[in-house]
This record gives structure tokens, sequence and C-alpha cells, in this order.
């Protein structure tokens, strides 16, 4: 099983660490290196360590009033997006203040996130996002728990029956909410995928195999 970042292990880079990174007309924030899940398809997990060119590996971990910094007018993008190497809803109070400070300038947020928030801080979270998070991209990955487990490795217990709870909360409180699905993995059922992010109010659209970003 691949193994998740060890921030205990963190080498530190010649250059400084790359909190934020734009790709088109999007800037993209990197939070963290920690993640819940350890997914076979991910390209952390796969010998790469770069983005576009972004190394987006972190040295330490980084602070919020550094990333709102680098940040600068966040109305200069389409929107303001937390994705970056890790699973950005692990630092809950660091997203909130950011993106707050996005919205407080006039920029548009979204969160891709691996849906587990919930799970993992063990209260409903959706709230305190809908208060500062636009639009949501949530990784549901396949139909079923043991296909999720195959390729996303999840840490916590029942992960995938978490995803579809978090999905349908999400869809409640946020307007904009697309779930994904990654067309091209072994067993996963794209239509079956699709159904279940319909069936609890949110889109849904499927990614392709070894394109990100």
């Amino acid at each position: 099983m691949p193994t998740r970042p060890n921030p205990a292990k963190r080498v530190r880079h010649e250059q400084p660490d790359t909190l934020v990174y734009a790709i088109e007309d999007r800037l993209y924030v990197n939070l963290t290196d920690r993640c819940t899940l350890a997914c076979n398809f991910c390209p952390k997990h796969n010998g790469s360590k770069e983005l576009h060119d972004y190394n987006l590996t972190l040295s330490e971990r980084p602070e919020q009033e550094h990333i709102i910094e680098q940040i600068g007018d966040p109305s200069r993008y389409q929107e303001i997006v937390f994705c970056g190497f890790g699973e950005p809803t692990l630092r809950l109070k660091a997203l909130v203040s950011i993106a707050a400070a996005v919205k407080a300038k006039g920029g548009r947020t979204r969160l891709n996130t691996d849906g587990l928030a919930n799970l993992f801080h063990k209260k409903d979270v959706v709230p305190l996002l809908a208060g500062c998070i636009d639009a949501m991209s949530i990784s549901l990955n396949a139909q079923n728990e043991q296909t999720y487990t195959q390729h996303c490795a999840p840490s916590l217990a029942n992960s995938h029956a978490a995803v579809l709870s978090f999905i349908k909360l999400a869809a409640d409180m946020i307007p904009d909410v697309t779930v994904t699905a990654i067309d091209g993995l072994e067993g996963v059922n794209i239509l079956a995928c699709q159904k279940l992010a319909k069936e609890r109010g949110a889109k849904f659209k499927a990614r392709a195999l070894d394109i990100v970003g």
C-alpha cells in the first residue's frame, strides 16, 4: 500500500515552497501535504512531485498569513482553488480563514476535496464551509466501498459511505457541487457514480485517468 506523506520527514528545499500556483486563469492553494487517502492513481504515490512544472512538496506547514499574502488580489483570477498536494479540509481552520479572506476581497472560492471532512473531524463541517466556499468538487471515485478501497486505500473505516453522506449535505447548502470519478480505473462504473451523485443533488463530471489539474 502506498504511504501517505509524513510531515516528520519533510526535506527543506533550496527554493521557497510553492504555496500558491496558477493554472490558466485559476490560482491554486497548496495548504497541506497530508491526506486521508493513498490513491493508487495519485501522482505523488507514483514518483511524481510536480504538477504543471510546480513542485508541490512542502518543507514545512505553511502559515495561513503567508498564503493570504501570496494570493494578493483574488479578483485577478476566475477563482481561488483549494487543492494542492494533500486534502485541504485536514487544515479546516486555516482553510476557512483563507477562504473568508478571499471572499472579503471579492474573490470566488472552490474546494477540491475527498469528501471525508465530516468523518475525519467527527462533526458536520459543511455549514462552516458553506459560509466561505462558492463551489465544491468532491472525489467519489467509485460506486461501492470495495472498489473505492481498492483504488483509494482510505485510512478511515466506512469512508465511501461518508463521502456519499457528505455529497448530500454539501449539495443542500452549497449551490455549485460537482462529484467526480475517473473513467478508466478498473472496476469503476462511471454511470453508477453519476447516478449516486445526481440522487444526492450534485452535478457529475467524469475525469480522464492521468490527467491532473
